[in-house]
């Protein structure tokens, strides 16, 4: 070999060499990392185009930075919901909750409560609030009581936030009815 030849053998032996990593180096490089914040007597508001929709209070509020945003709120949470007058026009309360800010939806679950304030009331094992659409789903068992009237779906619901209108799946309970002359 020609001192020529064996100077590239060794640089591209070398580059072999240099570039290899060794698997603590790749897994340091790759690996998924988990930011958490965490904030106690938390009050905060939401709003959307400048006009404030929602109050939220919790004594607990654990942020995580992942794939997906999430606020959790594991000890109890309490939301206030605004109409356009900025008038509380309903009030959720939760033993625990989840707000997945990607997809601006909250997940609410043990003795989910919505109580209007005409008292119109919503009671659930789990509710999913979506933000953009303003409306409560689940698929577990609901009961809805309001003025003379109480419904249980037994396979879930679909309700405006303001439980003006509320879409039961399974549904059973008494309803009074306007008679008809």
């Amino acid at each position: 070999m020609t001192n020529r030849s064996l100077s590239i053998f060794f640089i591209f032996l070398f580059g072999l060499v240099a570039c290899e990593n060794d698997d603590r180096t790749l897994s340091d490089w790759t690996r998924s990392v988990s930011l958490t914040e965490e904030a106690t007597d938390m009050e905060t508001y939401i709003s959307q185009s400048g006009r404030r929709k929602a109050r939220i209070v919790a004594p607990l509020m654990v942020k995580q930075n992942r794939d997906t945003i999430s606020m959790t709120f594991p000890k109890t949470v309490h939301c206030d919901f605004y109409d356009d007058s900025l008038r509380v026009d309903s009030r959720l309360d939760a033993r625990y909750g989840v707000y997945f800010e990607n997809l601006n939806k909250v997940f609410l679950r043990d003795s989910v409560v919505v109580i209007t304030q005409k008292g119109d009331t919503l009671i659930s094992p789990e509710l999913w609030w979506d933000q953009g659409t303003q409306l409560f789903t689940t698929d577990k068992y609901a009961i809805y009581r309001g003025p003379d009237q109480q419904i249980v779906g037994g396979q879930g619901l679909e309700a405006t936030q303001d439980l003006k209108r509320i879409t039961f799946r399974g549904t059973t309970g008494t309803v009074k009815a306007p008679v008809a002359q």
